[in-house]
């Protein structure tokens, strides 16, 4: 997925909300693109405001492409939630995943937090390159650095 993914608010688009469920955002697509669709439109429909009509559809296109595919929509969701972190929390320390302690039977990554908490990193979540997460018993956050 690109990083103008990020650029637009897939979920706006659709008029969804991020706890809606697949078929509920799949109900929203459909409604919204029987609304847009070019051949739906009225022959008296000013050219410009086809126009607008048409980028519209393509974007309601676009926003399901990403949100009703399991994996890029998940994908997605973490991106989002990257960047509403780095724009909340004020990131404490960068620590290389290298220094994070790995649990075997938990299968993920943890760092000890300045308050006595721990932030947790479960292994899935360990192939990106950077990203932020949050302590489980502050609002401190760290950014892990992969050098994978």
């Amino acid at each position: 997925m690109s990083s103008n993914t990020l650029q637009k608010d897939w979920y706006e688009i659709l008029g969804a909300g991020l706890s809606d469920s697949q078929q509920e955002l799949r109900h929203k697509y459909q409604r919204l693109i029987l609304l847009y669709h070019p051949d739906k439109q009225s022959a008296d429909v000013p050219a410009g405001e086809l126009e607008e009509r048409a980028q519209r559809f393509i974007e309601i296109d676009q926003a399901w492409k990403i949100l009703g595919n399991e994996e890029t929509k998940r994908e997605y969701d973490l991106q989002r939630r990257e960047v509403a972190m780095t724009q909340k929390w004020p990131v404490d320390a960068q620590v290389p995943l290298e220094d994070m302690n790995w649990i075997e039977a938990d299968q993920c990554y943890t760092y000890s937090c300045r308050c006595g908490g721990e932030y947790i990193l479960p292994v899935d979540e360990a192939e990106e390159n950077m990203f932020l997460i949050c302590c489980h018993t502050c609002s401190l956050s760290i950014e892990i650095l992969n050098k994978s």
